[in-house]
């Protein structure tokens, strides 16, 4: 019997190692199109697939997604995979409760439903009742709410609402006391809130697009109109417009007390103009603050006359100004919280405090000052992790704040400034024990010797032995900061054995503006230098291998992904790129990508920014004849912000170019699109098929 177990076991081994037959993808034409960029032309055959409204793009995603998901259902594990995900995200979620006019506000989720509910009671401790379930405005949980206002007098919900994960918002108006709809509706509103003002609101739009164009054109010309109840929207006035700069997003606010009107500019994701007005002033005309878009400026409110302003301005980890709204002249600005050490994330004022977020080596440390700028104290939090700012009013001695970790689902705390104590409002039950889990934070040394730090999230016990399978997340742009938050999806795959790394590259706001600058426009490599050398200390530390390394990011991560894995196909076996920016030469033709161009430049900026752009463009660094590890590229047929073209053209030509034997697969949602307001089932069959992916090529059993 021995003899025959040793050649079966051989021939288990044997077939375990060999390699997987190619796929066969589907034929995508190649049409002779070329762009010349300062004497250079750029063959870009895939263009056509940019027409994402096209009858011949649509047979091209039907095609791919009938090859990636007969793939990926043939991958074993899959129901058990499904079972678990459905099992962890099956819990009750409450966000952090706000309130307005003497009542409390809070949404909830009891557990799978696509939506959370928004609800509302007379006390903190009442019965709570639905003020509106948006599970209610599809079949299919695809419509969901992307902002809500509440009326100073309680009387009025004013809700805006997104359909299949699209920019594009609608407008809507509850009566909270009758529940009926109003007839006010508004369409084509993106990149806005609402203020409530004088029996109306403020809200930002364009024009209603070319029909056809709606998710691809450039979004231009933003306009800022006031709507007044009762009103027909056609003829909402326009308030603010900017005809000279149609890339320009336009943004109105009101401070707390109605008295200011803040109206803010921006041309790109940083940056931005701010001016003022008296509301009570017969003068409309705005009082510029801060003119330019060098540096972020922020109102967070007034205090009677003087505006609290936080900025980066002449401070790269930002300070708090103290602005005289009679005497606004810069020369006049009073320091009232200077720099230090830590970047300072954001400002509230609440319960006659000004609240402030620090980031500590990326995770929150609270600090309370008084009005004048002198320090109280310091909040104590639960642990290392992440909480947001508080959500009371500026004379409301109660506040709520949530805080999360790696291995700390979203809890809610409730808290006193009078007696400066936080009690536990709420705490999610999740099918797991975060005893048995670990999160070290590490320094490792990128190409050029800068120091930065990564989130390791494991179960207690693990080995440094080389063999344990590990994701490696990043981001690195858009002064975005990667700090630990807990998944759900990132848990199952640490609860199998895995190791979850974030990497806080350059590009991000993890140490403030110098930190962002360093890996954006010509400093853009930084970014990819940061992630491979992450990639290298866990294989060198033996944390895992090159066989057990897959790599994950959407969106600006997503364009990280490709980036790294045609520099170094070598070093990972997955590569999971979702939503990503994959063509540097065109990104900013599309709906709102011109505001990319801070952190990117564009092609035709300089020739040194189109070489640069060129040098590193996922869909133009493909390697001919390269065997690269296997890749499932993410995207969504309704993104109207990174478009699905992107996605497209990349991997058509990854499937012509690649001579490996591991699959490179494409999966296009239905009815989504970037990823807000996704539905839970949606979540859950993405992330099946994720794991699925992944768990099958690291050699992991579910």
């Amino acid at each position: 019997m021995k003899p025959l177990l040793i050649i079966m076991l051989a021939l288990i081994t044997i077939a375990s190692c060999a390699p997987e037959k190619p796929v066969k993808y589907p034929e995508t034409k190649k049409v002779a199109v070329a762009d010349t960029f300062y004497g250079v032309p750029v063959d870009d055959p895939y263009r056509w697939l940019e027409d994402d409204r096209s009858e011949e793009t649509a047979a091209w995603v039907e095609a791919q997604n009938e090859v990636t998901f007969s793939y990926l259902s043939g991958l074993p594990g899959r129901d058990s995979i499904k079972s678990r995900l459905t099992a962890l995200m099956n819990y009750p979620k409450i966000g952090t409760p706000f309130k307005e006019a003497g009542k409390y506000f809070f949404y909830k989720n009891d557990g799978l439903q696509n939506q959370s509910v928004l609800y509302m009671s007379d006390s903190l401790d009442g019965e709570a009742r639905v003020l509106l379930d948006p599970n209610t405005l599809s079949v299919d949980g695809t419509v969901a709410l992307s902002g809500i206002e509440i009326t100073p007098d309680g009387k009025y919900l004013i809700y805006l609402i997104s359909r299949s994960g699209s920019d594009w918002n609608e407008i809507f108006v509850k009566d909270i006391v009758t529940g009926e709809t109003l007839p006010d509706h508004i369409q084509w509103v993106k990149f806005s809130g609402t203020s409530w003002y004088d029996g109306g609101f403020f809200y930002s739009c364009y024009n209603a697009p070319e029909k056809g164009k709606e998710l691809s054109k450039a979004n231009e010309n933003h306009l800022v109109k006031y709507h007044k109840l009762g009103t027909d929207p056609a003829n909402d006035p326009v308030i603010l417009s900017e005809p000279e700069h149609p890339n320009r997003n336009l943004g109105v606010g009101l401070t707390e007390d109605k008295r200011f009107m803040i109206y803010t500019q921006t041309e790109s994701t940083s940056g931005n103009s701010c001016a003022f007005r008296e509301m009570s002033s017969r003068n409309k005309t705005f009082i510029p603050l801060m003119e330019g878009f060098e540096s972020d400026f922020t109102v967070v409110d007034n205090i009677d006359n003087f505006l609290i302003v936080h900025t980066n301005y002449k401070a790269p980890k930002y300070r708090i100004l103290k602005i005289d709204s009679q005497n606004p002249q810069e020369s006049a600005w009073v320091e009232l919280i200077p720099e230090k050490e830590y970047v300072l994330q954001g400002a509230s004022l609440a319960g006659g405090k000004i609240v402030l977020d620090y980031l500590k080596n990326a995770y929150t440390q609270v600090d309370v000052f008084n009005y004048d700028g002198t320090f109280d104290y310091t909040l104590e939090l639960p642990g290392i992790g992440t909480s947001s700012s508080s959500s009371g009013k500026k004379n409301d001695a109660e506040a709520f704040y949530n805080f999360t970790s790696f291995n700390t689902p979203g809890e809610v705390y409730r808290y006193d400034f009078n007696t400066k104590t936080s009690t536990l409002y709420y705490r999610p039950e999740v099918k797991f024990n975060p005893d048995e889990y670990q999160v070290d934070q590490v320094f490792y040394p990128s190409k050029d010797g800068t120091k930065i730090p990564i989130f390791l999230f494991y179960k207690k016990g693990m080995v440094n032995n080389g063999k344990n399978p590990a994701l490696l997340y990043g981001y690195g742009g858009f002064n975005i900061s990667q700090t630990p938050a807990f998944s759900v999806q990132r848990l199952f795959f640490v609860e199998n054995g895995g190791i979850l790394a974030v990497a806080n590259l350059r590009g991000g706001g993890e140490y403030g503006e110098d930190w962002h600058k360093a890996g954006t426009k010509l400093q853009k490599q930084n970014v990819f230098d940061d992630f491979i050398a992450a990639a290298e200390y866990l294989i060198n530390e033996k944390y895992t291998s090159t066989r057990k390394l897959a790599i994950q990011g959407g969106s600006n991560g997503g364009l990280l992904v490709g980036a790294v894995t045609n520099q170094r196909p070598d070093l990972f076996r997955v590569a999971l790129p979702a939503v990503g920016v994959m063509d540097m030469l065109r990104y900013h033709r599309f709906t709102i990508g011109w505001a990319w161009a801070s952190d990117y430049g564009r092609s035709d900026d300089s020739e040194d920014m189109f070489n640069y752009l060129k040098g590193y463009s996922p869909y133009h660094n493909i390697i001919k004849d390269g065997k690269y590890p296997a890749v499932l590229v993410t995207t969504a047929d309704h993104d109207d912000r990174v478009v699905p073209a992107h996605s497209f053209k990349y991997i058509s030509r990854l499937q012509e170019y690649n001579k490996g034997n591991l699959p490179v697969l494409i999966r296009i949602e239905t009815k989504a699109g970037h990823g807000a307001g996704k539905p839970i089932t949606k979540v859950i069959e993405e992330y099946t098929d994720l794991w699925a992916f992944t768990f099958y090529h690291l050699g992991m059993k579910p």
